[in-house]
């Protein structure tokens, strides 16, 4: 991965292309990540339902990669889902995957 690449997958993204945050199909958190950085702040303040909700459609590993254009992002969200994580043990799960992965692409970025 280049600098340029783990740029790309840093930038703030528009209002269109946020992940907006549901705990069901209609009902908005009211919060919203225009970035991956804000995406891991966020994992840790939304309701537990939402990370559930999002994390089982498949909207988490379907922003990465049609928007951030992550794979190595997208396939350890994927390896979070397989563990069928619920509750606190899913955000912890999602907080580490994320915080890592973000640390690792600020490295790079460096």
């Amino acid at each position: 991965m280049t600098p340029s690449s783990s740029a790309r997958i840093l930038r703030t993204l528009s209002r269109k292309n946020a992940f907006y945050f549901f705990t069901s199909v209609g009902n908005y958190t009211g919060h919203r990540a225009m970035s991956l950085e804000e995406f891991a702040n966020k994992i840790r303040e939304v309701e537990t339902a939402s990370l559930e909700f999002h994390l089982y459609r498949g909207d988490f590993e379907k922003w990465a990669d049609e928007v951030l254009e992550d794979r190595e992002i997208t396939e350890r969200i994927s390896a979070v889902k397989l563990l069928e994580p619920i509750g606190n043990a899913l955000r912890d799960q999602l907080d580490f995957t994320v915080t890592k992965r973000l640390e690792e692409l600020k490295t790079l970025n460096s």
